[in-house]
């Protein structure tokens, strides 16, 4: 089921109470500190309740080391996938840091052409969504109804 106009919203404005969050590994509390996932975490315990489960402890590099989709498969257990091109606002898109490397960063997209994402050493921020990160994209996934 499509998330609504207002689910979307909710969870954007939400993403939005994020930004200057400074960068935390594995911390997932608003103005606290937190890394991309505990963003995403943090935005899914507002709108939805309780973490769906909790991530075990992760390395900077638990991605390269592991070679497995941990990232993608986890948020196919609780979101919507879809096609890389079918992305809107409010959607979570997954990116691959690394050209053969597994997706390990995430963020939230809050307009055609914006993101909000935690990255190492700067707080969480609102950034374009430049060709950059376009082609590290590999999974992108909807929220579920509210």
């Amino acid at each position: 089921m499509s998330i609504s106009f207002s689910g979307r919203e909710t969870i954007i404005a939400e993403a939005r109470s994020w930004i200057g969050t400074p960068y935390h590994h594995q911390a997932a509390l608003k103005g606290v500190g937190c890394d991309c996932l505990g963003l995403v975490r943090g935005v899914w315990r507002v709108v939805y309740g309780a973490d769906p489960e909790h991530p075990p402890a992760y390395s900077r590099d638990w991605a390269e080391t592991l070679r497995e989709e941990t990232l993608a498969d986890a948020a196919g257990r609780h979101l919507i996938p879809l096609a890389l091109d079918g992305f809107e606002p409010g959607d979570l898109l997954l990116f691959a840091i690394n050209d053969n490397a597994p997706a390990k960063h995430c963020a939230i997209l809050v307009a055609a052409d914006r993101m909000i994402h935690a990255i190492e050493s700067h707080p969480v921020a609102e950034v374009s969504l430049v060709p950059w990160w376009r082609n590290r994209l590999r999974f992108v996934f909807r929220f579920p109804e509210i």
